[in-house]
């Protein structure tokens, strides 16, 4: 009988356990990191950063505000604009991504992606979309879009369709305000709207599994003209991080460490 009671009591506290990771996201697995500074390049201070992509040396770049919302080429190490398509003055620029030689731009609450070919800009078809526009990145196989809640849906890269939807949570509790996305080796990096916060998220579970402390990258100077941290791309072959925010004079590029 004694037996049989340790074998209840111990699948029972298994199953707790078991439960509870499920429910708090693994919260003895989250991981806190910060900003390690590797070099610091310029950035226009007029360009209100919504997305970035890193491409064979380049920077291409989304900006927003209605009359002052575009897509850039910048070279990555003099901050020089390279090719710049300007939109509409009543299109605000919302999060861009990579897929092979297309770039896909969002636009905040005129539900329209725009593509273009990436080395020319020239724009060559848009697609439709419910909601807000955010943040975009593409991880190989489907687009990822946020639209500023704690959800972040996947798409079909031909035909920008809804393929499903996953909900992201920090320690069990849903995380708002997913902003500028981007996709590196295996995970989802986020900036978090209104902070200087950047989070990693498993796209299978939704989890955070890192939460990076980028503050203190400008000084005080600097940010009284400087808006939030909002920019974020990945250099595969140094294996780091380039980010900026929106009229930042600076783009820095880092690695994360504990």
């Amino acid at each position: 009988m004694l037996g049989t009671v340790s074998c209840i009591l111990l699948f029972t506290s298994w199953w707790f356990l078991s439960f509870s990771n499920q429910r708090t996201g693994s919260r003895k697995e989250l991981r806190h990191l910060r900003i390690k500074i590797i070099s610091v390049r310029p950035h226009d201070p007029e360009a209100f950063t919504q997305g970035l992509v890193f491409h064979d040396g380049s920077v291409y770049e989304s900006t927003g505000l209605k009359s002052l919302s575009s897509l850039r080429q910048v070279d990555a190490h003099t901050g020089k604009v390279l090719r710049r398509y300007n939109l509409a003055q009543d299109q605000f620029g919302e999060g861009l991504a990579r897929v092979s030689d297309r770039l896909i731009q969002l636009t905040w609450k005129n539900r329209i992606a725009f593509v273009y070919d990436l080395k020319t800009l020239a724009r060559i078809g848009e697609f439709q979309y419910s909601g807000e526009g955010w943040g975009l990145c593409f991880d190989g196989e489907h687009l990822i879009m946020s639209d500023g809640s704690s959800s972040l849906t996947l798409r079909d890269p031909k035909t920008f369709k809804s393929v499903k939807e996953t909900r992201v949570t920090l320690s069990g509790e849903p995380l708002r305000g997913l902003n500028e996305l981007e996709y590196a080796e295996g995970s989802v990096y986020a900036n978090v709207w209104t902070t200087d916060t950047i989070v990693q998220i498993d796209l299978e579970s939704g989890h955070v599994t890192s939460v990076i402390h980028a503050d203190g990258l400008l000084s005080n100077e600097e940010r009284q003209t400087a808006d939030v941290l909002n920019g974020i791309c990945y250099d595969p072959q140094k294996r780091t991080f380039l980010l900026t925010g929106k009229c930042w004079p600076k783009m820095f590029e880092v690695v994360f460490v504990p």
